[in-house]
């Protein structure tokens, strides 16, 4: 029980400051004038007052609360090296014997932390405590290797006590990326900065290690590096597209984990700035939307020639007042063919100017890994076409002799929904729904074949067709109608990534290839990607790095693409093929933050107890003692830790008992007041 007074006012206290400083005024001026009774109406004055206040005894029956403890146990992924898991599940089985329930309310909290946010044990520790009013709050005892990942600071009412489960005689190796570029380009040498980084009493105290890079899981290159210092290392990208480096330092024997000593990084290998030749028959209004586009390109340089002055052009013209440029067959189409990735003929005809000398240099630049691309015009149907060139022996179709001029919507064929150059065009519609592009006004019939026809025109008749010859690629557009689109005829169309997919696709970019097999990753779950142009069941193996093999079966999630997904269940590389194509995908390295620097030295944790009162214990050195103390007093010392003792209650019952009765008051009010009356009357 515990009793107090308190006082209830039945008026405002301004207004009973108002009404006693105007009685005051009234007792100081009966004084000065010596009026007889002023005492006494000064009393009554005073009991008006204490009977306006209200005074009451308030008794409180008071029930005490336990004093509130929190047990945290980090159940992080740090805590599953060496033994430190066991350690952590002795010390708690130890402290619920100390820390009975009989005397304190216990808190368990599971600081269960991620592989992405690492150890987050204060975070959890403050929020399990805002249940809880910080004057019941004795402490908190946390069970950890120390390790946080976070937050570096604790707000916490109490004391928090660490008991580290890291062992002093801990030591690891660490391999860290410093840097490393996103892109380099294919053959030349990118650098990459690394650190190897050694902690605890490490057994070998060389002042370098050698270090393995391998590049998809190709054979390794071998390299040697100081340790504790950043090192820049050279080596160069074999193909473009991903380039997967895997890069290892030796493991030794005793170390805390084996999981920092290697990481994988993943390098985008670039073609030096791709060179497009770009041959324009002759001036139309489609010209500009290939030099446009190609121009908008930043990989791509350009080299653009019209044939504006045929030879059979007979003007009678002085050669001396042209301002026209020779076109430089020689220079173009026999010393320097070899230099381009992408050669365009856009509405080209045969005039004499290329003889087919030059005409069969194309066709082996094709085999031996070039790309071509011809659009047809008009020409293209008659005896000038150069489909009746050298150029035969690559091209996938033969005019047939007829031109459509009609209005007509391109359609995907069945082939173009599988392939990635017009695959998911936008607004391409399906088999029911027809596509929301405008319209083209010419279509060259043609005979295929070989290749794909990718787009069909005028009754099914092919309009985009795609082939691989030799080593190279051609693409043969049977129309030159794409600059509608780009003018927004009719709606028109998606121009810039049609033409942006096919020439990238001619020159053989990684991410446009019809047949291709990847992976990637999301945590441990593994998803392989098969592309093809048939329409076949796709079983695939994989290969662990312990070199278990599993299958997986894809399933078609749309045309052209089929997925699926395994878990993996080991950290490493792992190798994944169908038979035809492989790739690799690394699995482990790097995602979890708990074993990037896995000793248990962390000065962030030690520092946010510090500032709580708390101290830092190792378990190695034995359970530490747990002592109530008195709030103010030292809350560690040899071999204990303290609680502080907090005696909070819970009030269950309030009663109030007035002081003086109001009746009372009220009647000495009146009789004082009638005394001073009867004082004045003698």
């Amino acid at each position: 029980m515990n009793w107090s007074v308190e006082i209830a006012p039945l008026l405002p206290f301004p207004v009973l400051g108002g009404l006693a400083v105007a009685a005051l005024l009234l007792l100081i001026a009966a004084a000065r004038l010596s009026l007889s009774g002023w005492a006494l109406r000064g009393v009554a004055m005073l009991a008006l007052l204490a009977a306006l206040l209200d005074p009451a005894i308030q008794t409180e029956a008071q029930s005490p609360e336990k004093d509130v403890v929190f047990l945290v146990s980090d159940q992080s992924n740090s805590q599953t090296l060496g033994e430190r898991a066991a350690v952590r599940d002795a010390a708690i089985a130890a402290l619920q014997d100390q820390v009975s329930p009989e005397d304190f309310e216990v808190v368990a909290v599971d600081a269960k932390g991620s592989a992405e946010r690492g150890t987050r044990v204060l975070e959890d520790l403050q929020e399990a405590a805002l249940k809880y009013a910080p004057d019941r709050i004795a402490g908190a005892i946390v069970v950890s290797d120390g390790q946080i990942t976070a937050q570096t600071s604790v707000d916490f009412p109490a004391p928090v006590h660490l008991l580290s489960t890291a062992a002093p005689q801990e030591f690891d190796r660490r391999l860290e990326i410093i840097g490393a570029p996103a892109y380099g380009i294919v053959g030349e040498q990118v650098e990459i900065t690394l650190k190897v980084t050694q902690k605890g009493p490490f057994p070998d105290g060389s002042a370098s290690v050698p270090v393995e890079i391998s590049i998809d899981g190709g054979a390794a290159q071998a390299f040697r590096i100081p340790v504790d210092a950043e090192a820049t290392l050279s080596l160069a990208l074999t193909h473009a597209g991903a380039n997967l480096l895997t890069l290892r330092v030796p493991e030794v024997s005793g170390e805390i984990t084996f999981r920092n000593n290697a990481a994988v990084l993943s390098i985008n290998g670039v073609q030096d700035r791709l060179r497009a030749l770009l041959v324009s028959g002759e001036p139309y209004a489609g010209e500009r939307t290939w030099r446009n586009f190609l121009k908008s390109d930043p990989s791509l340089d350009l080299v653009h020639f019209t044939i504006l002055r045929p030879p059979n052009k007979l003007d009678n013209a002085p050669v001396y007042e042209l301002s026209l440029i020779a076109f430089p067959t020689r220079e173009l189409f026999l010393e320097k063919i070899s230099d381009f990735d992408l050669i365009i003929f856009d509405r080209y005809p045969r005039r004499g100017i290329l003889p087919d000398s030059y005409l069969q240099n194309v066709v082996d630049y094709v085999d031996a890994g070039g790309a071509l691309l011809v659009t047809a015009g008009p020409h293209f149907a008659t005896a000038d076409s150069l489909a009746f060139s050298p150029l035969e022996q690559v091209l996938p179709a033969r005019p047939t002799g007829r031109v459509y001029e009609n209005g007509y919507t391109p359609l995907v064929a069945d082939l173009g929904r599988r392939h990635p150059v017009t695959r998911d065009l936008p607004d391409a519609g399906n088999d029911v729904v027809p596509p929301a592009w405008g319209p083209w006004y010419r279509l060259v019939q043609l005979q295929q074949t070989s290749g794909n026809a990718l787009l069909t025109g005028t009754d099914d008749w092919p309009l985009l067709l795609t082939d691989r010859v030799g080593e190279g690629r051609v693409a043969l557009l049977a129309s030159d109608s794409v600059w509608l689109w780009a003018r927004g005829v009719g709606g028109g169309g998606p121009h810039q990534e049609l033409l942006r997919r096919l020439s990238h696709w001619l020159m053989k970019q990684p991410e446009l290839d019809e047949e291709t097999l990847t992976a990637s990753t999301v945590g441990n779950s593994v998803k392989v990607e098969r592309r093809s142009m048939s329409e076949m069941s796709v079983v695939t193996t994989y290969t662990a790095p312990s070199g278990a093999v599993g299958k997986l079966s894809l399933a078609e999630e749309k045309p052209g693409v089929s997925v699926g997904t395994f878990e993996a269940t080991e950290t490493g590389l792992y190798k994944i093929s169908d038979g035809d194509l492989s790739a690799v995908v690394a699995v482990g390295f790097g995602t979890d933050a708990e074993f990037a620097d896995p000793i248990g030295t962390y000065p962030e944790f030690a520092a946010a107890i510090a500032a709580t009162g708390g101290v830092q214990v190792s378990l190695s050195d034995g359970m530490p003692q747990i002592r109530r103390v008195a709030a103010g007093r030292p809350t560690s010392g040899a071999n204990w830790i303290g609680l502080v003792r907090r005696e909070a209650y819970r009030v269950t019952d309030i009663q109030r008992s007035p002081l003086v009765p109001g009746w009372v008051l009220l009647f000495l009010a009146l009789g004082f007041s009638a005394l001073g009356w009867w004082r004045e009357g003698r």
